[in-house]
């Protein structure tokens, strides 16, 4: 569990923790409100402490199954999808929480969901791995990996087959960068020249093995086989997310260009909870990067440089956000399991509606 941020943590932290970001003054950074500001800090506090209680909760034996927490990485998912406009979409992999909670999504959901209750976003029968928001243009949440970036291939040519000037993010792990569909993506991302984004959400290690010691070369870099631009950004740094991915994401809605995002991030528990956190890295290591490059604590001290936090509405900020967790909690340990006849709904559209079925046979079998 981190540390509570306070004014007097900042004054203690580490020499290399910067107060100001170089990318402060970029255009889609300096025009925010500080309203605007406030609320990206927020956001990242409420996935930090959001992460926490469910990992209480899986301790205590509330949750099962795998949970992939995004503790460490909030930045990213928070810098994107702060960007997104109406035509925009985000598909993800399995450590899915962050951009839920990015897209506006309620933790009251996706908690229930996690403790496999029917109020649960995917009424109990997807989990950790699969958080879905249609309405918010969020499709989840894939426990196969690199399975979505097919899928958001697929979103960025439904917007270019419809006309919309959007962009679609599809977010994968660097564990994915090596599976055979992902490089089919790229080929047919740029062969039909479709508006996405291909975010490398890198945090050194796939499940328990270095990306140095299992992926050769620049993982951004291969976008230039495909012909492709690409870029890089540091992933504890919430401006620089944001001046980067805008950068892609206007070329991808005006030009219909596709591109590759490598974010170079951290996560500091294990590759799931059911892994332990140090046994393919050292402590010092874990520690070391908390310290120094903490998302939460460099935006913090970001924004009390630039006049918009002080230690009261940080310490507001920070209580909201613990206390809205542990009532998602609550919220989800009171609401009730999917029931049996759930296990057939939600399965095939004609079972559901079958006054329009079409088809004959047996959708299942006892």
């Amino acid at each position: 569990m981190t540390k509570k941020t306070s004014a007097s943590a900042d004054k203690k932290a580490d020499e290399s923790v910067s107060a100001l970001s170089p990318s402060t003054k970029a255009p889609v950074n300096a025009k925010l409100s500080k309203d605007e500001r406030i609320d990206l800090y927020r956001t990242m506090l409420r996935i930090r402490r959001f992460e926490e209680r469910s990992l209480r909760a899986y301790q205590a034996k509330k949750i099962g199954g795998f949970l992939h927490l995004y503790i460490g990485q909030e930045a990213v998912a928070v810098g994107c999808c702060s960007l997104m406009g109406k035509d925009d979409h985000v598909i993800t992999a399995y450590r899915d929480h962050g951009h839920a909670i990015a897209v506006g999504m309620g933790l009251n959901e996706l908690m229930a969901e996690l403790f496999g209750k029917a109020t649960g976003c995917s009424k109990g029968k997807g989990g950790s791995m699969h958080y879905f928001a249609p309405d918010r243009n969020y499709w989840g949440g894939h426990g196969i990996v690199g399975g979505q970036v097919p899928l958001g291939t697929g979103l960025a040519y439904a917007l270019k087959y419809k006309g919309l000037k959007g962009a679609a993010m599809a977010f994968m792990g660097d564990g994915a960068v090596n599976q055979g569909a992902v490089h089919e993506a790229y080929n047919l991302a740029s062969l039909w020249q479709l508006p996405v984004v291909f975010v490398i959400e890198n945090n050194g290690y796939s499940m328990g093995t270095s990306q140095r010691r299992s992926s050769a070369g620049e993982l951004a870099q291969r976008a230039e086989a495909y012909d492709m631009a690409w870029g890089t950004c540091n992933g504890h740094d919430l401006y620089e997310v944001r001046e980067t991915m805008d950068r892609f994401l206007k070329a991808a809605r005006e030009a219909s260009k596709p591109a590759i995002v490598e974010i170079r991030t951290y996560r500091y528990r294990g590759h799931s909870v059911a892994d332990p956190d140090n046994t393919y890295r050292s402590k010092a290591e874990i520690e070391d990067y908390r310290r120094t490059k903490d998302p939460i604590q460099l935006f913090q001290n970001q924004l009390m440089a630039e006049g918009v936090l002080n230690d009261a509405l940080i310490e507001q900020i920070d209580q909201a956000a613990r206390l809205e967790a542990d009532q998602a909690a609550d919220f989800a340990e009171a609401s009730p399991f999917p029931t049996v006849e759930d296990l057939q709904r939600d399965v095939y559209w004609e079972a559901d509606h079958p006054s329009e079925r079409k088809s004959g046979g047996r959708l299942f079998f006892n």
